[in-house]
């Protein structure tokens, strides 16, 4: 069982390995909120895509800030793979820190240690297969554009430096067309769809839920 506490009771013969839900959805749908509700439920590790954008320090600053984020080969998949991999075998690993007012990594790694449960969330975790298929559950946080671009706003003034004029533009410009394109389909490989502006802790449960009910039936697998 999940306890409302965070700790964790899962019998049988899958109990040792780590279980892995991916966290998908367009920019500031509340991937991140879900995420971080769903790690104190069960006392999970959060492994964030968005560590793994591409350094970009050796371009001009100027440049940098032209860059597309918005679609998936501006992500270094394969370290992103590999860490993802790791986690479900057990092993730490040691995640890179991006800055995004500079648009460019740190020197600097951050250690992660798998635990009973790990949430993976990004725009893009839906979108390869081969990161897609380790995930014991799969989300996809859904909200329309405005509230997004409202919430954007808000946290790139204050998290990233950014002005609203520069916000709004980059959300028109890519943000919005890149995630029609490249997030929204992945709406197709989620177990759960869930409302961005659900109460956090209906949104929670719900998963947590699909999560009980996955366990059970791997065990049921494993005996028969």
């Amino acid at each position: 069982m999940i306890d409302g506490k965070g700790s964790q009771d899962i019998s049988g013969p899958t109990a040792s390995a780590p279980y892995l839900i991916g966290v998908a959805g367009p920019s500031c749908a509340g991937k991140t909120e879900l995420s971080r509700h769903l790690a104190a439920r069960l006392g999970a590790v959060v492994l964030p895509l968005d560590c793994y954008y591409r350094d970009l320090a050796d371009r001009p600053v100027e440049e940098r800030a032209l860059f597309n984020f918005d679609e998936p080969s501006a992500l270094d998949h394969d370290l992103f793979l590999r860490h993802v991999n790791e986690l479900k075998d057990g092993k730490e690993v040691a995640r890179p820190v991006y800055n995004f007012a500079i648009h460019a990594r740190t020197k600097s790694l951050q250690p992660m240690q798998a635990s009973r449960f790990v949430v993976v969330e990004g725009l893009f975790v839906l979108y390869w297969e081969d990161v897609r298929s380790l995930f014991g559950t799969r989300v996809f946080v859904d909200l329309p554009d405005e509230p997004c671009l409202q919430r954007r706003i808000f946290r790139d003034v204050r998290e990233r430096g950014r002005t609203p004029e520069s916000v709004r533009r980059q959300f028109a410009e890519t943000v919005q067309p890149m995630a029609a394109l490249y997030v929204h389909p992945t709406l197709a490989f989620a177990d759960l769809v869930i409302a961005g502006d659900n109460p956090i802790q209906q949104s929670v449960e719900l998963v947590v839920t699909h999560i009980k009910q996955e366990v059970r039936n791997a065990g049921q697998r494993v005996k028969t």
